[in-house]
């Protein structure tokens, strides 16, 4: 796959450990990263770089006036061709906390989890080639 056509992801998380774990395990799926350490910032970059991203993949629980519930429900209004997975270790979502179309996914989480979830979830036509492939 050529570099211009590899999608970009957008990882958010205040974690920095656990940003750079989440943005290795996208990067090992087959795309290229923003990151983000608050639901402000990832709004702020998606006001430029929205055309580019295809995933979003965001912690909960961040500093802030938007966490990743509210970012979830930001980019589904804003810009709906954008997959969005939330991820957390202390909550699970409520009824009408994400929008219907996201998906959630629990911490800790690992290569296998995470890619065998983005396989499962994200569109064909979105999928990075390292995750259409056989497993």
């Amino acid at each position: 796959m050529e570099r211009s056509t590899v999608p970009f992801a957008l990882v958010v998380d205040d974690d920095a450990l656990i940003l750079m774990l989440a943005r290795e395990i996208l990067e090992e799926a087959g795309f290229r990263c923003h990151e983000a350490k608050s639901g402000d910032e990832a709004i702020a970059l998606l006001e430029t770089h929205h055309d580019s991203v295809v995933l979003l993949f965001s912690d909960v629980e961040m500093p802030g006036s938007t966490n990743g519930f509210a970012l979830a429900r930001h980019v589904d209004t804003h810009w709906p061709h954008i997959e969005i997975v939330i991820a957390s270790g202390r909550m699970t979502p409520e009824p009408g906390d994400m929008p219907d179309r996201a998906t959630f996914i629990g911490k800790p989480f690992a290569l296998d989890m995470v890619h065998a979830h983005l396989r499962r979830t994200l569109p064909d036509g979105k999928k990075p080639a390292p995750l259409r492939q056989a497993v």
